[in-house]
């Protein structure tokens, strides 16, 4: 089993930056990618961001890329998400995942084993 917790959302003005954290815990040993979703009211959950474990093989969303960044610290066995330059559109409930194996494809929601509890990102215009 892997526990995910994530942190850092809240209430920020558009243009501005947020950075947030996923903490796993458990069989870590086990993740071979950790991705990041998110779902706004009314909307399917989509992919945002993904990288693999080992910290490279990164991917974006086009609607984020060049504005998010995902990063890991081995140490802390945590993942980041950088968001700068936020729209109103990127106002969410994101979640972290954790993928534990080489099947399914990065941006799968169903490739995904292990989920956070979510953390709220509001960008007011």
């Amino acid at each position: 089993q892997v526990q995910l917790v994530e942190s850092g959302g809240g209430l920020v003005q558009a243009g501005g930056s947020l950075r947030l954290s996923c903490a796993a815990s458990g069989r870590t040993a086990s993740i071979y990618r950790m991705g990041w979703f998110r779902q706004a009211p009314g909307k399917e959950r989509e992919f945002v961001t993904a990288i693999r474990w080992s910290g490279d093989n990164i991917y974006y969303a086009d609607s984020v890329k060049g504005r998010f960044t995902i990063s890991r610290d081995n140490a802390k066995n945590t993942v980041y998400l950088q968001m700068s330059s936020l729209e109103p559109e990127d106002t969410a409930v994101y979640y972290c995942a954790a993928k534990p194996s080489l099947r399914g494809i990065y941006y799968e929601r169903s490739a995904y084993e292990y989920w956070g509890q979510g953390t709220q990102v509001t960008v007011s215009s």
